[in-house]
């Protein structure tokens, strides 16, 4: 995949960041946050490329008439399907822009339906569903760093507010969903991200619920903005450092490159997800009564013990990942 077909790419997928138009100041500049971490590892034009399309100098046409082939076109659409997708249920306006951007890249309507059924059936997974068979009992032993950070929250848990899971099986479950979203971003195809953000939401309303909470995917969505994970701008930084790195899909019948960005990606997705987990823990044991800027700190200081805790754990992530079928694991949350 050349330069020019990357940055026609990630055109289309800030465009279909904003496409609803609703995206507040602090969204942007996490997407603004996002293209600069890209621009300093190596992609000068990104924040140039950010600005044209925030102030709608971009076109789509133009982006999409730099894409020759149909194997990236189908990736250009699956990414930005994913970016509408991330938040939760597509607006009308970023429904008019999947029609137009189809359009543009000359899809057919039948394949972009598929994708788009795929995208939002994954999107809009029941929460209280079991995770797919097999994803559940991963071999994870307590590590070290692992070990300590529960002990604080197993304290707050055991005073405040108790548990249906005991502190083991909630070690497990937190453990267990960080390594699937470690390994899924060490697949090539460009659904596996679009599965972390869902199995994300789900964990924290299995830690909710095991504290005696029933929560809904309002809530659930809502709590992961707060303690700091924007969700487009979580996606949009997957799948954008995955593609500079030319690891979304096999384009050309071979995948180019980018172990270092892969492996990057896979650390992103394991720790977001475990500091997710140990800060929800913390949350719900002590009654909900955390505040925003008490949720984000916390978050942000376990983001450092998380890298500690991924490397321990990296065998059994990339064990996961020779395991993993996307399809079956997209089948069975859309079930």
């Amino acid at each position: 995949m050349t330069r020019d077909e990357q940055q026609a790419i990630l055109t289309i997928a800030l465009m279909a960041a904003f496409a609803d138009g609703r995206k507040d100041e602090r969204e942007r500049e996490e997407v603004r946050g996002i293209v600069d971490a890209l621009a300093g590892a190596g992609e000068p034009n990104l924040p140039a490329l950010y600005q044209r399309v925030l102030m709608k100098q971009a076109s789509l046409a133009v982006a999409a008439a730099a894409l020759p082939g149909p194997e990236v076109r189908l990736l250009a659409y699956e990414m930005a399907v994913g970016v509408c997708d991330a938040d939760g249920a597509r607006s009308e306006p970023e429904r008019r822009f999947l029609v137009e951007l189809q359009q543009r890249l000359g899809l057919d309507p039948a394949d972009a339906t598929v994708i788009a059924e795929q995208a939002d059936a994954v999107a809009e997974t029941p929460l209280a569903a079991p995770l797919p068979a097999g994803l559940d009992g991963v071999p994870a032993p307590a590590a070290a760093g692992a070990a300590g950070v529960a002990g604080s929250v197993a304290g707050v848990a055991a005073s405040v507010r108790p548990a249906s899971l005991s502190e083991a099986e909630l070690d497990r479950t937190i453990l267990n969903a960080a390594i699937v979203n470690g390994a899924l971003e060490l697949l090539p195809e460009s659904l596996a991200t679009m599965a972390i953000i869902p199995l994300q939401m789900k964990l924290v309303y299995r830690i909710g619920r095991s504290y005696g909470y029933e929560l809904d995917r309002g809530h659930a969505r809502e709590f992961i903005a707060t303690v700091g994970v924007g969700l487009t701008s979580q996606y949009l930084e997957q799948a954008a450092t995955r593609l500079v790195g030319g690891l979304l899909r096999k384009v050309g019948g071979r995948m180019l490159g980018g172990v270092g960005r892969q492996a990057a990606s896979s650390a992103m997705s394991f720790a977001s997800t475990w500091a997710l987990g140990q800060v929800a823990r913390r949350y719900y044991a002590g009654g909900r009564t955390l505040d925003s800027a008490a949720l984000k700190s916390a978050f942000t200081g376990l983001l450092a013990e998380a890298r500690q805790v991924q490397s321990q754990y990296l065998p059994q992530i990339q064990a996961q990942a020779r395991t993993l079928d996307v399809q079956q694991v997209l089948q069975s949350l859309r079930a």
